[in-house]
């Protein structure tokens, strides 16, 4: 079967290779493996792109390239005017020849993917996933809200995965996990994990794009809170931002006194000792990954209560979605839990077992269900 991806993730060119945003690159390595060809319609971007940027690994992937387009400014709106008859071509001319379409929103590009859909005939098997807050909520754009109103009266005619699970959600919109674990990182982050105390010094761990939307500064202040209160505690702060935001950061944590680790390099390291990872986000999340991720080496997440974070934390039994965005109230979180080791234990082994459930394979078992796929040995000869 073939499977036609359309989706606004941005690709780069480095050293006559095509990368493109690591997570979603695995996600949707993992995913060829269920179909015998995988195009992908998204934009390609000037420069070699972020270091978290990565080939595809799969023989079976084709990338199809678009005008990248969007800004915050009006001149950068106007141009995603401009790129949508691009858009529009490259979508009639890919659609006829897919078994299977995957639209991933919210974005400019899925927009006119899912407006699309509902006039065009092939294929009949659609997924479309919508990665982001599937709640409504202050200051979204205007194209996120329509794209969610689209999906749930489901006039592209497709099976939505959302995060989460919402008051009055209709029988073609399903709560799906995001994956982003294999069988490899799942035995050792039990292995590591299932040694873990919390004890002195508080190792914290920050993974994310380096803005105070994150909360990469109040991550920064948390440990300077903890220092204060006289509790030993140190940070790796990790990710990458623009070179005004990384300097910025860079020398929050040199002044305060903060061990900084800004190159994203391989984190199984970082995973390995963490205590607790920590995402003071304001950003609309769907479900970040590194919260599972973490979980997987028994770190405890403590983060901002959004969208189907809150939801998932206590279906899990670990950690804790924060209402109040403020270093102060992290730092009286993780000063209660080190007045009860016990209870940090016992949610650094629930996060355990919850991560099992962001495996590959399970994902692909629940693709496999959702879109009512042929038998593995079928799937080649489609």
């Amino acid at each position: 079967m073939r499977l036609l991806i359309i989706s606004g993730m941005p690709h780069h060119v480095r050293d006559g290779q095509v990368v493109g945003w690591g997570p979603t690159a695995n996600e949707i390595d993992h995913l060829a493996t269920l179909f015998a060809s995988v195009r992908h319609v998204a934009p390609l971007h000037p420069g070699p792109g972020p270091k978290i940027a990565l080939p595809y690994t799969a023989s079976n992937i084709k990338f199809v390239p678009v005008p990248a387009a969007g800004g915050p400014r009006l001149r950068d709106k106007l141009r995603i005017l401009a790129a949508y008859p691009t858009y529009l071509f490259r979508m009639l001319k890919e659609l006829p020849h897919a078994d299977v379409v995957h639209v991933r929103c919210p974005d400019n590009i899925s927009l006119l993917a899912i407006l699309l859909l509902a006039r065009v005939i092939r294929p009949t098997t659609r997924w479309i996933k919508y990665a982001g807050n599937w709640q409504a909520y202050a200051g979204e754009p205007l194209s996120y809200r329509l794209q969610r109103r689209w999906l749930g009266r489901n006039l592209a005619r497709a099976q939505v995965t959302v995060n989460g699970r919402w008051p009055g959600q209709p029988a073609h919109v399903h709560s799906f996990l995001n994956p982003c674990l294999t069988a490899e990182e799942l035995q050792e982050g039990a292995t590591t994990g299932a040694q873990k105390r919390l004890q002195p010094p508080v190792q914290l761990l920050f993974v994310g794009r380096l803005e105070a939307a994150k909360g990469a500064g109040i991550a920064v202040e948390i440990v300077t809170q903890l220092q204060a209160a006289g509790i030993e505690a140190s940070l790796d702060l990790i990710g990458e931002g623009s070179p005004a935001d990384r300097q910025q950061f860079e020398q929050q944590a040199r002044d305060l006194g903060v061990t900084g680790r800004v190159p994203r390099p391989a984190l199984r390291e970082f995973f390995r000792r963490a205590h607790f990872l920590v995402l003071p986000t304001n950003c609309s999340e769907g479900w970040p990954k590194v919260l599972s991720e973490a979980m997987a080496y028994g770190a405890v997440p403590l983060t901002t209560a959004i969208s189907s974070i809150p939801q998932l934390l206590e279906e899990f039994g670990t950690g804790r979605a924060l209402t109040e965005r403020s270093a102060a109230a992290f730092a009286a979180v993780i000063q209660e839990y080190l007045r009860n080791p016990a209870e940090w234990e016992q949610q650094s082994r629930r996060a355990l077992v919850a991560a099992e459930r962001f495996s590959y394979d399970n994902y692909l078992l629940a693709v496999r269900d959702l879109l009512k796929l042929p038998a593995e040995k079928e799937l080649n000869h489609a």
